[in-house]
């Protein structure tokens, strides 16, 4: 092409011009990381992670009702779940069961004791 055609097809078209400036600069540089950076599997520092906070949860079960069903309920309204009683309640960490556990009662307040905990392995098997 010689350069009238060139500066003709740039005016027609705007976005031509961009794309040869982008042809004709330099590739953005990234610095290589070192091997200092990326520590060894033996030297897993978790200390950046320790303060973030998750959601921690208890489900007892689960149920599915129509909104119809849902307006009917006032107090005393029983609704039937998912779950036998005497079922573990599942543990969840941001929506990601971790642990199944039983209710407990420690000085007047509800906990859980964890009966059955996730190896990390099932939960990144759950995930895909």
């Amino acid at each position: 092409m010689n350069d009238e055609t060139e500066s003709a097809e740039t005016e027609e078209d705007p976005w031509a011009e961009a794309m040869n400036e982008q042809a004709d600069s330099e590739a953005a540089g990234f610095e290589n990381l070192s091997d200092d950076a990326v520590e060894s599997d033996d030297e897993i520092n978790l200390d950046v992670i320790l303060d973030v906070p998750v959601d921690i949860s208890m489900e007892i079960g689960r149920t599915k009702i129509s909104i119809r069903n849902l307006l009917k309920l006032n107090q005393g309204s029983v609704i039937e779940l998912d779950r036998l009683a005497g079922e573990p309640m599942d543990v969840l960490v941001n929506g990601t069961l971790i642990a199944h556990g039983e209710v407990v009662v420690v000085n007047d307040k509800f906990g859980i004791r964890l009966t059955d905990v996730i190896s990390p392995v099932e939960r990144i098997k759950k995930l895909k």
